[in-house]
């Protein structure tokens, strides 16, 4: 099947042509036929599987066939997103997909509010926006939600993750009942079966991956090291392959910030994003990451699901993430596109049980490269017994095998 057959516009199915795209992915096969119908669907699909085509599509041939253009104040689409970059990832896509022909907006947080309600202030017939910043708009009656008759929840298991239910119930009733709702995920939460029930009619289930399954172009590994020498193993591996771009993934902000200084303090052109960086600051610091100024990107995870940037050739990950299926987001970054990727994961002790926790939802154990595994902790009866917590100590093997690895 190719787009062709799928039933676009013929101005919009040239317009795909233009950009090279001819062949629909999996989800985008088994999801616009249903969209195009109108029916609410349920996507289930890896990042980088072409979920915004999945979405957008159907949405801007629905809109195109409407030529009335949106009162001022209210917007016809409404597709709401956990990050900013995901969000203006999204705009960016829809814009490419549709041309001149429709007017598309972005409303996040990080840029001028009073820049957005001007923008609002004209209508628009595709919004794109981040929970917090369009409440922000509500409440300042910049926008109207009683003629938006499509909504798009992307990633909507990351914005469970990040908070935003809460946002999502008071958002979700100012739209008319008579609607269609799209809701795309990477994973199934119970809590996300629960958000389908409450917001989607009917909806058709779209299931096109495993729930957990890595990217199969992506080769991984782990390397058992202990905290403190963490950042002398990743200046190691990275530096044999200083050509090559690497994106890094930290727990928390201020522990990314200090990773990027210490390695642009090793000689590495680095950049860093994280929520403590302004839009501008994260915006810049994407651009010179795609334009190769930048070779080493250390995010947290509010960046792992908005960075769609090809030939990023190894993915980091410094600490192991708490919730084990945003590992597989985090290496989702690389091995985009069809191409191939490494992803390396660096465990220090206190870590194993992430790394457990990681294995289990891959279904697979994660091939060794460096370092002896770390022991486990003893029952905790054992450790009230002993001084150092009950854990064994490290075996000296790892610190030595550590020192041999490339």
């Amino acid at each position: 099947m190719d787009f062709d057959m799928l039933g676009f516009s013929p101005r919009l199915t040239a317009r795909l042509a233009q950009l090279g795209l001819n062949d629909p992915t999996p989800i985008q096969t088994k999801a616009i036929p249903h969209a195009m119908n109108g029916r609410d669907v349920l996507g289930l699909a890896q990042t980088g599987t072409g979920k915004t085509a999945a979405f957008g599509l159907p949405l801007i041939h629905a809109l195109s066939r409407d030529r009335l253009p949106a009162a001022p104040k209210t917007v016809k689409s409404l597709i709401l997103a956990p990050t900013r970059e995901l969000a203006r990832q999204i705009m960016d896509s829809l814009r490419s997909f549709s041309g001149d022909a429709l007017s598309i907006g972005l409303v996040v947080g990080g840029a001028s509010p009073n820049n957005q309600v001007r923008m609002l202030h004209r209508g628009l017939d595709i919004l794109v926006a981040t929970p917090g910043r369009l409440i922000d708009m509500l409440d300042r009656k910049a926008v109207s939600l009683g003629q938006t008759h499509y909504l798009v929840l992307d990633e909507a298991d990351q914005m469970l993750d990040l908070g935003f239910i809460h946002a999502l119930r008071r958002i979700a009733p100012l739209l008319p009942k008579d609607r269609q709702t799209m809701l795309f995920s990477a994973t199934m939460p119970k809590q996300m079966a629960e958000l389908s029930q409450d917001y989607l009619t009917d909806p058709v289930r779209i299931d096109v991956s495993p729930p957990g399954r890595a990217a199969e172009k992506v080769a991984q590994s782990v390397h058992f090291v202990a905290q403190s020498e963490k950042v002398a193993l990743i200046i190691e591996l990275l530096d044999a392959h200083r050509d090559e771009r690497a994106l890094v993934f930290a727990r928390t902000k201020h522990g990314a910030e200090r990773l990027m200084k210490q390695l642009t303090h090793a000689g590495f052109s680095a950049a860093s994003i994280h929520g403590n960086k302004s839009q501008n600051q994260r915006d810049r610091a994407l651009l010179a990451f795609r334009q190769n100024e930048t070779r080493v990107l250390v995010a947290t995870d509010v960046a792992a699901r908005g960075i769609d940037i090809p030939g990023v050739g190894f993915v980091y990950n410094f600490d192991l993430p708490n919730v084990p299926e945003n590992y597989v987001h985090r290496i989702g970054r690389t091995a985009r596109a069809g191409a191939s990727g490494r992803a390396v994961a660096l465990c220090s002790a206190d870590e194993m049980g992430e790394l457990r926790a990681i294995e289990k939802v891959l279904g697979e154990r994660v091939r060794i490269a460096g370092g002896t595994e770390w022991a486990p902790a003893r029952p905790d009866r054992d450790a009230a017994r002993k001084p150092n917590g009950g854990r064994r100590r490290r075996p000296q093997q790892g610190r030595a095998r550590k020192a041999r690895v490339a």
